[in-house]
């Protein structure tokens, strides 16, 4: 890790502390599975507000897997892509029903055999359920990991990879965590709030200005 990268964390830590947060609500491995899911081109917010009643409506992974997709589709319909994502998690939850014995797989190889279910997802669920160090590369983690200079790549995976490089293993998980965080309070994609800002020593795009 190079002294300047060490600078960000440190100034990112004492920002917003280390312990870990995750933005989506769930109560099951596979209910954070299918809300990261949801997740895709939507809000955390939203999703939180749809999960509250399907979480309820279905409380296994087996009525999931059996679920009507006309009706999921419904049900979820707000999160947006809804005709992908109910063919996704009915295919995914029939797959961990009758192939992984209802447990939730911990193998990055297996997750990403699951349909719907990518490197950011599979990420997603490694970090927060198996506590195995994972960078989870979303829109703000893309984003801002440019203007930071920690990466020059644009494909999510390759940013991944750049990320693993660049911060230490106890902060792959926190750098999602923390730049969400900022991502939407400062650091937004239009009009970020760079008068605020406490990284703009290290900034490409302010430096731009």
């Amino acid at each position: 890790m190079t002294k300047r990268t060490g600078e960000i964390l440190k100034l990112l830590d004492e920002q917003y502390g280390t312990e870990y947060v995750c933005y989506l609500n769930y109560e099951t491995p596979w209910q954070l599975l299918i809300a990261t899911m949801l997740s895709a081109q939507c809000t955390d917010a939203r999703v939180n507000i749809v999960t509250a009643e399907l979480f309820r409506k279905y409380d296994t992974l087996e009525k999931f897997a059996d679920a009507d997709l006309a009706e999921l589709e419904r049900d979820i319909r707000p999160t947006g892509f809804y005709h992908t994502k109910a063919r996704n998690i009915i295919a995914c939850t029939k797959a961990l029903v009758y192939e992984y014995h209802g447990e939730v797989p911990k193998d990055l190889e297996a997750l990403t055999s699951l349909a719907g279910v990518g490197r950011k997802t599979a990420n997603v669920i490694r970090g927060n359920i198996y506590h195995e160090p994972s960078v989870v590369v979303d829109t703000h983690v893309k984003r801002i990991s440019g203007r930071l200079g920690l990466t020059k790549e644009e494909d999510p995976v390759k940013i991944e990879f750049d990320l693993m490089k660049k911060l230490p293993k106890d902060h792959w998980i926190l750098w999602n965590i923390h730049i969400i965080t900022f991502g939407r309070t400062i650091c937004t994609a239009r009009s970020p709030k760079c008068g605020q800002c406490f990284l703009t020593k290290y900034c490409r795009e302010y430096k731009k200005k």
